[in-house]
């Protein structure tokens, strides 16, 4: 189909403002452009969910977090593990806190938000090592969250959803705390040059095949292992990994990517189901404020990490 009517106005705005390419750009440029758009597409979201700063020792220093809770108590809440997208470059939690305190409200759970180090000061590995220190901090501190520790999922979009993925492959490997669920949306895994959605929607569709180059030399520097499976599970055998949603969009040079990584999960033997939403770009899970279908992906996204998480619920929390 074409694309949304609201997100061809979005794109027509953002080609009006004249703004330079990503490659034209400083990382610490491209952060501030993002910082100061972000919430114009995400919007305020639900206004309802607490939130708490904190921030656990990681093993390059003191990783921020933000914490998610929604409405209502008398029991213990699964726990999801949100990691922000970036190109692992741009992003934090501020530009995320939208989307996280939607997820949060639509799924019913408490999300922790990972403000990992970015590239290219820190380079790969370290966004790895950040996230997978989140998840053994936040299983050994859950009920200090309000969460359960035996109901813990990852989640993350594009650059978030790679880290997401490479997560749940590591805990898996290293025989770290098991994960029930992953949430995977358009990740940036599995991607090849020659792939159809990489040269449709090369520009134009605000992700752009040059923006992905420049994400991906900053992250991993000039001698670059891109089979490393820390930087793209596809490469890894993925049998035993948690199971996965994975989401993808219509007009996004991800698209492909995130369908063969769906792909290489079945082919290991993990339950995982996809959706691809139609006439929507990458971006479309935080424009809640300006794309009217934004909003009922995310309401989608959280419908189906509360069934993946639902079980007999925790005792009841004393007030």
């Amino acid at each position: 189909m074409g694309l949304d009517p609201q997100v061809q106005a979005v794109l027509d705005e953002l080609a009006a403002l004249g703004n330079p390419s990503l490659d034209q750009l400083t990382p610490v440029e491209a952060r501030e452009l993002m910082n100061a758009g972000a919430r114009l597409f995400s919007g305020d979201g639900r206004q309802d969910v607490t939130t708490l700063d904190s921030r656990f020792r990681g093993p390059g220093g003191d990783v921020p977090i933000r914490v998610y809770t929604p409405p209502g108590g008398g029991h213990v809440r699964p726990l999801v593990l949100y990691f922000h997208g970036g190109g692992w470059v741009i992003g934090n939690i501020e530009t995320h806190d939208g989307v996280c305190r939607d997820l949060a409200s639509d799924s019913g759970t408490v999300i922790v938000s990972v403000d990992y180090r970015l590239a290219p000061e820190h380079k790969f590995p370290a966004a790895v090592d950040d996230c997978f220190a989140a998840l053994e901090w936040v299983r050994a501190h859950a009920g200090d969250l309000g969460g359960d520790p035996d109901r813990v999922a990852v989640a993350g979009d594009s650059a978030g959803g790679n880290l997401a993925a490479v997560t749940a492959m590591l805990t898996r490997d290293r025989q770290g705390p098991p994960l029930r669920f992953q949430l995977l949306v358009y990740p940036g895994v599995g991607v090849t040059d020659n792939q159809p959605s990489v040269l449709e929607n090369a520009d134009g569709y605000l992700l752009t095949r040059a923006d992905i180059e420049w994400f991906t030399t900053q992250y991993m520097g000039s001698n670059r292992d891109l089979d490393d499976p820390r930087f793209d599970p596809v490469h890894a055998d993925l049998t035993g990994v948690a199971p996965a949603h994975v989401i993808t969009a219509e007009y996004d040079p991800l698209r492909d990517g995130g369908h063969a990584y769906a792909q290489r999960l079945r082919a290991g033997g993990v339950p995982v189901t996809e959706r691809c939403y139609e006439g929507q770009i990458h971006g479309c899970f935080g424009m809640q404020a300006v794309v009217k279908a934004s909003r009922g992906i995310i309401a989608d996204a959280g419908a189906i990490v509360r069934q993946a998480l639902e079980g007999s619920p925790s005792p009841a929390v004393a007030d």
